[in-house]
């Protein structure tokens, strides 16, 4: 089956400059605060952090999922993840597979460091263009 997360509007590794090297565009901002307020949320961050360190480079939401919360609840956090271009997900028969989408951790490092990769903004959504 296709991969469920093709909504995602940019990959994460072509949005943004380091904050201390250039204002941000609104549309760049808007990314970006997307991926900040998913990770804000502590269920999130966990499930993240499980998707990130399992041994296979991904997870199955079964081997995930006892974060304390129900399995409805932790159905919605993984989408909120994925909407927000830090997951990327794959169905398989029943069950969902999750992995980190490709860039995403190394964007967010770099937005926040001053000797992050220097994306020029026109770059932002090579991906729509493409």
């Amino acid at each position: 089956m296709p991969d469920e997360s093709a909504h995602i509007s940019a990959p994460a590794s072509t949005c943004c400059p380091p904050i201390t090297t250039a204002a941000l565009s609104e549309e760049a901002a808007e990314i970006m605060a997307r991926m900040f307020k998913a990770l804000s949320d502590p269920v999130r961050l966990r499930l993240l952090s499980r998707v990130a360190s399992h041994p296979a480079g991904e997870a199955c939401v079964c081997d995930i999922a006892d974060v304390g919360v129900s399995q409805p609840t932790v159905s919605h956090h993984l989408k909120k993840l994925r909407e927000a271009g830090l997951l990327t997900s794959e169905r398989r028969a029943t069950w969902v597979y999750y992995r980190l989408a490709p860039g995403a951790l190394a964007a967010l490092g770099a937005f926040l460091t001053e000797t992050g990769l220097a994306r020029v903004e026109e770059k932002v959504f090579t991906a729509q263009s493409a």
